[in-house]
């Protein structure tokens, strides 16, 4: 009997050892991680929680339809939410996503998936600082490769392109507010966060093909950017 209760105790002491090890390991792996997947669609970098792609829903979380404008001149007018293709060509979107407008980005229906929300600028600005300093950070946001080299969507030179972070922005362009139209696809990245700028502007960053930095800049909310949503704490 008591060489049964022994082989018990040892088996049980030995799974608990495990189980130790195992948290053990996986506490370290979170800790000396800046980007891991959390899904295919997901990276964790810091305390942050990405998506690795840029939003492409055409309804609100609720399901009611947002708005697609495909004229520019109709576009330029708008003050409630709407979407577009770049160039209004539906062959953009699965791979930079869809153009919004920032009244889709703030519209209490809410753009953003359950469980996700469109950052603030001062989220953007907690991820830019994880990365280094705002003229370093893009490079490690960018997708590696340029479209010369036939393995990148950005124009060339891609400067200071490692994708380290795991981010995998790409070069989305924008829409116009001023209703002229779509432009600098494969230049620059625009993303919108849900802080305003006064009455009629709001804060968004921006990826450029030419340096590797992260720039800052308030935007007439009429304008059409990309979308990027960070998983809720």
């Amino acid at each position: 009997m008591r060489k049964y209760y022994c082989i018990i105790i040892t088996i049980l002491f030995t799974g608990l050892l495990s189980c130790s090890n195992e948290e053990t390991k996986m506490k370290e792996q979170v800790a000396s991680r800046p980007t891991v997947p959390v899904l295919a669609s997901e990276v964790q970098i810091g305390t942050q929680v990405w998506m690795t792609k840029n939003l492409n829903v055409s309804r609100y979380r609720n399901g009611d339809p947002i708005l697609q404008v495909a004229n520019s001149a109709q576009w330029a007018n708008l003050t409630t939410g709407a979407w577009c293709y770049y160039n209004n060509d539906p062959a953009n979107g699965p791979i930079y996503g869809k153009l919004y407008n920032w009244y889709a980005v703030n519209d209490p229906r809410g753009l953003a998936p359950i469980g996700w929300h469109i950052p603030t600028d001062g989220e953007w600005t907690t991820l830019v600082s994880f990365l280094g300093f705002p003229d370093v950070a893009g490079g490690k946001m960018k997708t590696t490769g340029t479209l010369q080299a036939a393995n990148g969507l950005w124009r060339s030179p891609n400067a200071a392109a490692t994708n380290s972070s795991g981010f995998s922005a790409l070069p989305g362009g924008y829409e116009a507010d001023n209703g002229s139209g779509s432009f600098l696809l494969d230049r620059n990245g625009y993303w919108w966060s849900t802080t305003e700028f006064g009455s009629l502007r709001a804060v968004a960053r921006i990826l450029s093909y030419t340096n590797g930095g992260v720039s800052t800049l308030e935007f007439f909310k009429d304008n059409g950017f990309s979308v990027r949503c960070i998983k809720n704490q």
